[in-house]
């Protein structure tokens, strides 16, 4: 005979085996269920913009804390893929190296099932020459909008992605393009 949760076990004093068991089971359920849909995505939103307020501020421990130690960061407007951390402490450390007054304004954050999308316009002084492309300070602001995608392992970034059109940096800062056929984009008055 099979005891009932309200039949005495037998042998057992009168106290039934599968109330004691029924809790077990649903602690046990209890321990294994990993975080909510919800907690999820509300750490996905914190990881993402713990990225880009560590590209506002330069912070490099930061940076190499947000990732994996194999993840990938691609900057997709300069064609360029950064492999493991060092790499992309570099990447992000970069632009610091050229830009004061480094501002990062998010907007909408995207969450997805194991990430999330950043919308954010980035403002930033030239104040020291990036590399040959302007090999001169300007002293001039700069403003771009774009997105960063980051998809995560746990709490940790795998692959982070950059998207914006570095047309209109180059265009503030003096710059102006020469189309095929003759014709010439640059900002009214040069700038």
């Amino acid at each position: 005979m099979i005891p009932r949760a309200h039949d005495p076990a037998p042998g057992r004093g009168g106290r039934s085996l599968l109330l004691p068991l029924a809790a077990c089971l649903t602690l046990a359920g209890c321990v294994a269920a990993g975080p909510s849909s919800e907690q999820r995505a509300r750490e996905a939103e914190l990881v993402i913009r713990s990225l880009m307020a560590a590209w506002e501020s330069g912070d490099a421990d930061l940076v190499a804390d947000l990732f994996r130690p194999d993840a990938v960061y691609d900057d997709f407007p300069n064609q360029h893929t950064y492999q493991g951390t060092q790499e992309i402490v570099g990447y992000v450390m970069a632009l610091h190296e050229w830009a004061d007054d480094v501002y990062f304004n998010v907007g909408q954050v995207h969450v997805t099932q194991n990430g999330a999308v950043a919308e954010w316009v980035f403002s930033a002084v030239q104040a020291r020459p990036i590399g040959t492309d302007v090999p001169v300070a300007t002293g001039l602001e700069v403003v771009t909008n774009g997105v960063t995608v980051v998809e995560l392992d746990g709490d940790r970034i795998v692959r982070a992605a950059d998207y914006m059109d570095t047309r209109p940096v180059m265009l503030q800062l003096g710059g102006r393009l020469e189309m095929p056929g003759g014709s010439v984009i640059e900002l009214p008055g040069g700038r």
